[in-house]
């Protein structure tokens, strides 16, 4: 009569193998995941300290430093899921907040406006002083209207293009201004209402519609209320 050889591992083997192995497919683990080679590292690790000879036992210090190393792979991972959460939360807020733009009077810098029936405001950022500053209004034909706003200091202009005042008529228009010889050209900004804001579908910054301006981005705003 013949007997079974008697091991640690024979005796250390479950009995039901195929049930284990069944619910083990029934449940996909990713094996690349850091905590997956982890715990199979461990395992492994485990595995070889029991196994090891006894009169040359093995350095643990290269298992330590590993596991420290998955450890820290472990870390980093949820560090990203973080933040890619915090960057979902981000975006939800920039389009709330957005949205309660419509219908709020917004600035925004540009030189390019369409005029309609109703006057178009905006600001001119002065950095230095000018004893003239002269608004240059010019229609789609290169016709020019020059809108003299006189001396002033350094800081914000604020002007008003009124079509029926200037005999404009309605159309695409682009503005400059002409202010002390030897100065730079100043900054131009544009207000207008919120009349839409859209949520690109391809992902994005939210584009706000603004009266007179057209679409822009909505980081393009430079100054929010009249």
């Amino acid at each position: 009569m013949s007997i079974a050889h008697y091991t640690a591992l024979t005796a250390d083997s479950p009995v039901n193998a195929h049930s284990e192995e069944a619910s083990v497919s029934n449940n996909p683990i990713d094996m690349n995941s850091s905590s997956s080679l982890q715990n199979e590292f461990i395992t492994l690790m485990v595995a070889q300290i029991q196994n090891q000879d006894p009169l040359n036992p093995l350095d643990g210090t290269e298992y330590v430093s590993q596991l420290a190393q998955f450890s820290q792979v472990q870390s980093m991972e949820n560090m990203s899921g973080l933040m890619q959460n915090s960057m979902v939360l981000l975006d939800n807020m920039q389009v709330l907040s957005t949205a309660g733009l419509v219908g709020e009077t917004v600035y925004v810098s540009s030189d390019k406006f369409e005029l309609g029936e109703d006057v178009q405001n905006g600001k001119i950022e002065l950095a230095h002083a000018s004893n003239q500053v002269t608004l240059v209004v010019k229609d789609a034909y290169g016709q020019t209207k020059e809108v003299p706003l006189g001396a002033h200091p350094a800081g914000d202009v604020d002007f008003s293009i009124d079509p029926a005042e200037l005999g404009l008529k309605p159309g695409e228009y682009t503005v400059s201004v002409k202010v002390q010889e030897g100065q730079d050209s100043p900054n131009i900004l544009l207000a207008g209402k919120v009349e839409q804001v859209r949520i690109p579908s391809t992902g994005g910054a939210a584009l706000v519609n603004i009266t007179g301006v057209g679409n822009v981005p909505f980081y393009q705003i430079t100054q929010f209320g009249a």
